[in-house]
């Protein structure tokens, strides 16, 4: 092998790539998720020290505005976006890979329950990254498409049957959680029987080991607080909760929301 494939090699230039396929065009929490990572040889041998593969997901939270300690901002905070790990994979040996060669590896992930739904501004994805001594290693991304689980598809379906529409779905951070997020879901009502009642209903469902636990946070006026179902849950402070056994079909369960949001509304 001549110094300059060598040499070329060390910068990513001719050197291994990785590619992902996916099995499923769509996931859902708590099923399991099918990967063939393919790997496939450059221009010279090179030894592979690791394959990562991780899924990722996407949550706003807020850090310190000041960053020049300027006391005239002191206190405040502003959002930005962050990425979690909700499951992971290594491979547990390294290889070589000549060139040419293709090698090919199956992976099944997890997709852990209460991974966020990709509705709105909320993100899911996977990276499949090649770890090469001594050159830059290759990546690769994929964009994934989540859907909610039966008993979160029957609640959401009959709310949209009540004349509420969703408007903006998104990841925010928030403490006491196995995760360092919700995700909030917020609506709208178009018509129906909440129409002219409220101003937007905002919504948090946590599935457990035995129940789906879910919160609500109604606005009646024009003035609506952003985030506030999610900071409430946060500081402890929410008054409209409830829990819904997981043996609940779900149909029982979108009408059981309904009947709840509408006596306590």
């Amino acid at each position: 092998m001549s110094l300059f494939k060598k040499t070329l090699a060390t910068f990513g230039i001719g050197s291994a790539k990785v590619d992902s396929v996916l099995q499923q065009e769509v996931l859902y929490p708590g099923q399991k998720l099918n990967i063939t990572i393919h790997v496939y040889g450059g221009s010279t041998a090179q030894e592979i020290d690791n394959i990562d593969l991780k899924l990722y997901c996407r949550y706003i939270k807020e850090v310190p505005a000041n960053h020049d300690k300027d006391k005239a901002n002191a206190g405040r905070m502003r959002r930005v976006p962050a990425s979690y790990a909700l499951a992971e994979w290594s491979l547990p040996y390294a290889f070589t890979i000549e060139p040419g060669e293709t090698r090919d590896f199956a992976v099944e992930l997890d997709v852990p329950w209460n991974t966020p739904v990709t509705i709105g501004d909320s993100k899911v994805w996977l990276e499949t990254g090649l770890d090469i001594a001594m050159a830059k290693d290759p990546t690769d991304k994929d964009i994934l498409t989540v859907r909610p689980d039966p008993l979160l598809d029957g609640i959401f379906t009959a709310l949209e049957e009540q004349g509420l529409r969703i408007r903006q779905v998104e990841c925010e951070e928030v403490d006491g959680f196995a995760m360092p997020f919700v995700q909030e879901f917020e609506f709208v009502p178009t018509t129906g029987p909440f129409h002219g009642r409220w101003r937007e209903l905002e919504v948090v469902a946590y599935r457990s080991d035995d129940e789906l636990q879910m919160w609500f946070e109604i606005d009646r006026h024009r003035e609506g607080a952003k985030g506030m179902l999610a900071s409430l849950l946060g500081i402890g402070d929410l008054k409209r909760q409830m829990s819904i056994p997981l043996h609940t079909s779900a149909q029982e369960a979108g009408q059981k929301v309904v009947e709840y949001l509408d006596s306590h509304s």
